[in-house]
């Protein structure tokens, strides 16, 4: 099993009251920029934990748009530097002959920033990418979401050492954990447990909730309907732009799971 890179330890002082400050380290969450390139040209430049950066690269090409079978991906490397070592902040993703990239469309800043992955849009019309709405719904039994957020926690190996990383988790309509990703930015969580259902070739998710342990914004609303993700619960609140999102493209949308309570934003809950 290759290291963990998602956290480092740092040297630190912690002061309590007046108290003399006291020196020691702490383990933090790593952030690094990794350059996404498709076919050898730059894509993207994206802030992200290390660590699934494989599953990363195909759950964010899924969610744009711009790959929508297994069989459209060749493979995905990194890198070599000058001398031929692997470059493991510069990702390639080799198509499949005849795969063809609108680069009109996917234009992007060079530079997006962990905390918002709109901020690298161009325009809003680029922001609306068209997915068809949902053609069935699934509506999730209360009292298996009321289990999902402890499971969640459990899972958040690297949240638990930190307390710096967001999680995005898919679970069966049982309750059942099918896998949890974790990172600095919570729509790149999103796009590592998309990524694991392309190599498991599981996608679409039509049978799926999916659990974040932060705020649903548009855009994690936008990459769960390319995914086909039909329910999304979270622990923190939902936008309005959410909340329209999920209304117009027929999806269950849930937030506040705290405990035994929920607000149904979208959508049935049983």
């Amino acid at each position: 099993m290759p290291p963990d890179k998602s956290s480092r330890t740092v040297p630190r002082q912690r002061i309590a009251g007046m108290a003399l400050a006291e020196n020691s380290s702490d383990a933090v969450a790593v952030e690094e920029p990794l350059e996404l390139k498709v076919a050898g040209r730059s894509l993207a430049v994206v802030m992200r934990t290390p660590g699934h950066d494989r599953e990363f690269a195909a759950g964010f090409l899924w969610t744009e748009g711009i790959i929508r079978s297994r069989e459209e991906v060749v493979d995905l490397t990194y890198c070599g530097d000058a001398d031929g070592q692997p470059q493991e902040n510069v990702l390639n993703v080799v198509l499949a002959p005849g795969k063809a990239v609108d680069w009109e469309r996917l234009q992007r800043h060079t530079f997006a920033s962990s905390s918002c992955g709109l901020c690298g849009k161009v325009t809003i019309d680029s922001v609306r990418q068209q997915f068809p709405p949902l053609r069935t719904a699934l509506t999730p039994k209360r009292a298996v979401l009321y289990a999902l957020p402890d499971q969640l926690l459990a899972a958040q190996k690297t949240f638990a050492t930190t307390g710096g990383l967001h999680a995005s988790a898919l679970f069966t309509p049982a309750g059942e954990l099918l896998v949890l990703r974790e990172d600095v930015g919570r729509h790149n969580a999103l796009d590592k447990a998309v990524g694991w259902a392309f190599f498991e070739e599981r996608l679409p998710l039509e049978k799926c909730v999916l659990l974040l342990s932060g705020r649903v914004s548009f855009e994690i609303m936008q990459k769960a309907l390319a995914a086909g993700i039909p329910a999304v619960a979270a622990i923190s609140a939902p936008t309005s732009l959410a909340v329209e999102f999920a209304r117009e493209s027929g999806q269950t949308l849930v937030g506040f799971l705290r405990g035994e309570k929920l607000n149904i934003y979208a959508g049935r809950v049983e």
